[in-house]
C-alpha cells in the first residue's frame, strides 16, 4: 500500500485548536489511522473513532514506557532517566501494576468520599473571595476552576501552601510547553523541590499522600523507589488538578453556550452527576492521550504505524463518534453517556477519575446555587486555548453575576 501523505492539521482548519471536532470527524470518515504534523510541527500518528481509540488504549504494542523503550527525546525536552517520568503514566505491565497497586490504596471510594467535606469548604472559601468583587465579574478560570483542584491536591499531598504558585507553574509548562528550555528547567525544578518536600516528610510524617507513599509497603515487602517517589508524586500533582480544573472549564462553557441544559440542571440537580458525565464526553478535559510509542511496525485500520512512532489517541474523537453516540455534537445532559473514555480506557484509566468527578460535582453546583445569575462575559471565539494537544481548555473564561 503506498505511504499517505502526512495531514497538516492546521491546514484542515485554522481554527483547529479552539475546535477540533470537525477536522476529527473528517479524519474518521476516511481512516482510524493517520499520519499528522500536530499544530506544534511534530510528527505523529493519530487514532480516531470510538472502536479504534479502545482498541489501542489495549494494544500491547502500544508502548508507554518510553524511559526503557524509547527515546523520551522525541515527545519531552528533557533527560532519558528522568525521575519525574518514573511512574505508571510512563510504564508498561508489570511495572504498571505493581506501581497502581502501590498507591491504588489511596484511592478507594470511602477515602475520596472522605475528602468531599474539605472540598466543599475549599469551594465556598473561594467563592467567598470571587463573589465579593463590586464589579461583579471574574475570570472563572484563574478565580475558582484552577485553584480549586490545585488546593486539594497540594493539601492531599501535603504541599505547603506557599509553594503551590510554583506547583502551578511547573504543571503548565509540563502539560503545555511554551519552549523546550522553560519545559526542561520545569522538569529540573520540580524535581528538585520534591526531593527536598521527601526529606522532610521521612524526617516529620504527617497524615498527607506523600507521607503515606513514603511509608507504604505491599504484602511482599515491596516499597516505592526514591525514584518512584518523586515521579508518582509529580504525577498525582500534574494529574490531580489539570484535568478537573479544564473539566469545570468546560463543563461551565458548555452548559453557558446551551442555556436550555443549563435552566434544565438549575431546575433539578437531580440531573447533575449525569450532567457532569456529559460534560466529560462532549468536551472533556483530555484530548488526546500522553503519547504512546510503536513497538513494532503496527498494522490498524489498514495502515501501517512504522516502529519507533509516536502515537497518539484521540479521547475526544472517541466521545463524538456517531457509531457509539447519538447526535453526539449536541450537548444533552439526560443522555445515556456510558461508553465514553474521558477518562481513558484498560490499564491506564485514570486512578483519578473519582475525585475528579466529586470536585466537578461539588464545583458546578455550588457555582449555580451561589450564582443565580452566573454567564459568560466574552464571545467564545475570543477564548485563548490551551496550545498543544494533550489538554483542552482555556486559558481564562470571563464570567459576570
Amino acid at each position: 500500500m503506498p505511504a499517505r501523505p502526512i495531514t497538516n492539521l492546521l491546514e484542515l482548519s485554522p481554527d483547529f485548536v479552539r475546535d477540533p471536532y470537525p477536522v476529527y470527524a473528517r479524519l474518521r470518515a476516511e481512516a482510524p489511522v493517520h499520519h499528522v504534523r500536530a499544530p506544534d510541527g511534530k510528527e505523529l500518528w493519530l487514532v480516531v473513532g470510538h472502536d479504534a481509540c479502545r482498541a489501542a488504549f489495549t494494544d500491547p504494542r502500544l508502548s508507554r514506557d518510553w524511559r526503557k523503550s524509547g527515546d523520551i527525546g522525541q515527545i519531552i525536552n528533557t533527560e532519558q532517566d528522568q525521575p519525574a517520568l518514573a511512574h505508571m503514566l510512563y510504564a508498561d505491565p508489570p511495572d504498571h501494576t505493581r506501581l497502581r497497586r502501590l498507591v491504588a490504596r489511596e484511592f478507594t471510594p470511602r477515602r475520596i468520599d472522605a475528602l468531599a467535606p474539605r472540598v466543599q469548604e475549599i469551594t465556598d472559601e473561594l467563592l467567598d473571595v470571587m463573589l465579593a468583587g463590586e464589579e461583579r465579574r471574574a475570570d472563572l478560570i484563574a478565580s475558582f476552576a484552577f485553584p480549586l483542584p490545585m488546593t486539594v491536591i497540594c493539601e492531599l499531598l501535603g504541599v505547603p501552601e506557599l509553594d503551590r504558585d510554583a506547583f502551578g507553574r511547573w504543571s503548565n509548562e509540563m502539560v503545555s510547553p511554551t519552549g523546550p528550555e522553560a519545559e526542561a528547567s520545569a522538569y529540573q525544578e520540580v524535581v528538585t523541590y520534591i526531593v527536598d518536600l521527601i526529606a522532610a516528610k521521612r524526617a516529620s510524617p504527617g497524615e498527607d499522600l506523600l507521607s503515606a507513599m513514603i511509608h507504604a509497603v505491599d504484602a511482599g515487602g515491596d516499597r516505592l523507589s526514591p525514584d518512584e517517589l518523586i515521579g508518582m508524586s509529580v504525577l498525582l500533582l500534574v494529574a490531580g488538578h489539570e484535568t478537573t480544573a479544564n473539566l469545570i472549564g468546560n463543563g461551565m462553557r458548555a452548559l453557558f453556550t446551551h442555556p436550555d441544559q443549563l435552566a434544565a440542571l438549575r431546575a433539578d440537580f437531580g440531573l447533575l452527576d449525569n450532567a457532569i458525565e456529559e460534560m466529560l464526553r462532549y468536551d472533556g478535559p483530555v484530548e488526546t492521550c500522553t503519547d504512546r510509542l510503536a513497538l513494532t511496525d503496527v498494522e490498524m485500520g489498514g495502515v501501517t504505524i512504522p516502529a519507533g512512532s509516536t502515537v497518539l489517541i484521540a479521547l475526544a474523537d472517541a466521545d463524538r463518534d456517531p457509531q457509539r453516540f447519538k447526535n453526539p455534537d449536541r450537548f444533552d445532559i439526560l443522555r445515556d453517556t456510558r461508553g465514553h473514555i474521558a477518562f481513558g480506557h484498560g490499564l491506564h484509566h485514570c486512578l483519578g477519575a473519582p475525585l475528579a468527578r466529586m470536585e466537578g460535582r461539588i464545583a458546578v453546583r455550588t457555582l449555580l446555587e451561589r450564582c443565580p445569575g452566573l454567564r459568560a462575559d466574552a464571545d467564545e471565539a475570543e477564548l485563548p486555548w490551551i496550545p498543544g494537544l494533550l489538554i483542552r481548555g482555556v486559558r481564562t473564561l470571563p464570567v459576570r453575576w
